[in-house]
This record gives structure tokens, sequence and C-alpha cells, in this order.
């Protein structure tokens, strides 16, 4: 059996670094080393520093951690980073220039030219990047590697199945976005209950660009991205958790809807410790996918797509939805973690 690699969570406290650390207890390739937190809660033990807000309660080979300032040195080898994005850049910065392999979920390094922007079943080669990265940055054995905006996750995958076999002209996408992706506690309940709101405060452009760089191609040492466009419109639904996602997309090729179903449902998944056993899952039950039914299929890390048709005004229209703070979040760093190591890199 190979050993186990130490990791370290930065922002542990916060709603991701709670998710990280449910997904991490008994993985046979990690074992959680230190927790790291902002002033208020370092020095203490992480049961003191930490309210718990998952299901099943916080494992008890954390509780006694001492929760760690946010800076190195930490006694660990991997970072997984949950920092809020006005302190992640130079956080994770440096640490990377301390040596350490930065995994995050901030959107701070997200569409830097030298970082890679990772979904390893669809663009594993811009791991690529990473020696870009050292060299440009002067980093020695350090480095970031980042996952998508959480709502990316849930449309990015099918058009990259669309996009590999027939060409992505064109998207408009409408997303309705859970309460936990704007952390704890969120939104005020007066605000979302009997409420949408149509506005997510910086989040239309990440999703309009990131799925351009995510199916962009590596090479010559730089991603050639993707020529679509997106248009996108953001909203946030009174739903706990799982991102729902209408796609409406012109194709380059003229194809059936049958072509369409069969290219999400072949689209490969990895054989790694947290992909699951279908990446995409294609529901043809008319009133699927919906948060409560679907977020949970293959443990929170496979994306669900239905509600496919001919579109009037597009080539075709669907739904995608993924479990936000698992595939869109904390999930997506751990298999980019695995990854890492499968490559050799870590």
């Amino acid at each position: 059996m190979s050993r186990k690699y130490r990791v370290g969570i930065l922002g542990a406290t916060g709603t991701v670094g709670q998710r990280f650390i449910q997904l991490l207890e008994n993985h046979p390739q990690f074992e959680i080393t230190a927790l790291a937190a902002s002033d208020r809660s370092a020095g203490k033990p992480f049961a003191e520093a930490c309210a718990w807000k998952l299901p099943g309660g916080m494992p008890d080979s954390v509780k006694e951690i001492t929760v760690q300032p946010i800076e190195p040195p930490l006694d660990c080898e991997i970072v997984f980073s949950s920092l809020p994005s006005s302190v992640a850049r130079e956080t994770e910065l440096t640490f990377a220039r301390a040596g350490y392999a930065v995994i995050s979920n901030s959107s701070s390094y997200r569409m830097d030219e030298d970082v890679p922007l990772l979904i390893p079943e669809i663009n594993h080669e811009h791991l690529g990047l990473i020696d870009v990265q050292r060299q440009k940055r002067g980093f020695g054995t350090g480095f970031i590697v980042t996952n998508p905006n959480c709502a990316v996750v849930s449309f990015a995958p099918p058009l990259a199945a669309l996009h590999q076999k027939f060409g992505v002209e064109s998207v408009i996408v409408t997303t309705l976005q859970a309460i936990s992706g704007a952390g704890y506690p969120g939104v005020p309940s007066l605000d979302i209950t009997d409420n949408v709101i149509p506005y997510i405060a910086g989040e239309e452009p990440k999703v309009e660009t990131e799925a351009q760089k995510i199916l962009g191609k590596f090479a010559d040492g730089a991603i050639q991205k993707a020529d679509f466009t997106v248009s996108a419109q953001c909203f946030r639904v009174h739903v706990i958790d799982g991102h729902t996602v209408s796609v409406r997309v012109n194709l380059r090729k003229t194809v059936t809807m049958e072509d369409v179903i069969k290219a999400i449902e072949t689209f490969p998944s990895l054989n790694l410790h947290s992909s699951p056993a279908k990446f995409m899952d294609f529901c043809d039950e008319p009133s699927r996918p919906q948060p409560r039914l679907d977020r949970d299929a293959g443990n929170g890390m496979t994306i669900t797509v239905g509600r496919l048709f001919p579109d009037n005004v597009f080539d075709y229209r669907f739904v995608a939805l993924s479990h936000n703070t698992v595939r869109g979040a904390a999930g997506s760093a751990v298999l980019n973690a695995e990854l890492l190591i499968d490559k050799g890199i870590v």
C-alpha cells in the first residue's frame, strides 16, 4: 500500500474547510496533520475553534489538533486552501514559495495563465503548466493548482463531452445556486426565504470565462482557450446544497439528440479514489435532475444531466446539476490531489 501524504487545510473552520475534513476522514492516501484558520481561532483545539455545521458530527481525529495561523511552516506536504479570495492570493503564493503543493478552492489564481484550472476527467494535461509556473515564479518544489467555480463544475463536463465530439460554438447558462455556496452564515434568511436573488457578486464573469480555459488545449507551455462564448446569469435560490444550471448550446456540427446523449453518457470517469463510477449520469425522467434527489449521486461527485431537447433558438438545451460543496469545492480539490499523486507530481 502506498504511503499516506500529510495534508493541511487552510480556512479549516469554514464550510468548505469542514467538507475537506469530512471527505479526508479515512482516506487511504491522506492524513490530516495541520489545520489553519484566522487569528481568532489560532491556538485553540479545533473542537473549540470550529462550530461544526455538517451532518454526522466532527471526526474525532481532528478535535484535538491545535489550530495554527495561516502561514508557513505547517506540518504537512500538501495544502488544501479554502480561504476567502481577500486573503487567498498572497497566502497561497507564500505557501507555494515555501515548497508546498497548494491545491486551492479559491478563485484567486484560477485565470492566471500559468496556473492549472482542473477538472481531472477533462483536462489533466494542463498539469504541464506546473513546470511553467515554477520557472516563471521562481518556485522550487511548490506550486498552485486550482479547481473551478462551483457553478462551472455543473455545466463544463457536458460541454466538454459535446465540444470534444462536435465543437461548441456558443452557450447561454442560467445558474440556480444553493445557499451553501455563500458559506456560513451565508444569505440572511429574510432575504432568501420565499425568494430568488438574481445577483451573486462577481459570479457571472467567472462562469463566463472559466469553462473556456478548462476546455482549452495545452500547447507550447500555455493554454489556448476554447473558442466559444458563454453568456451567464446567476441566481441564488432557496436550496441548501446542489447547483442547477440551465444550458442552451449551439454546436458546430449538426447532430441528433441521441448523439448528444451518447457523448455525455460515455465520457469516461477516472480510476482515482474519489472518482465516481459515472462522471456524468444522464437522467431521462422528465422532472429530473433535482437538487434534493440527485446532488448526492456518486457520493456527490457525479454530474447529473437531464431535460435534453432540441431548442427553438439554439441547437439543444439541457439541465445539469452537481453538489456544490463536494464536486464543486472540496471534492474537486481532493480529486485534484489524487491526480497529482497518480501523475507522480507529488
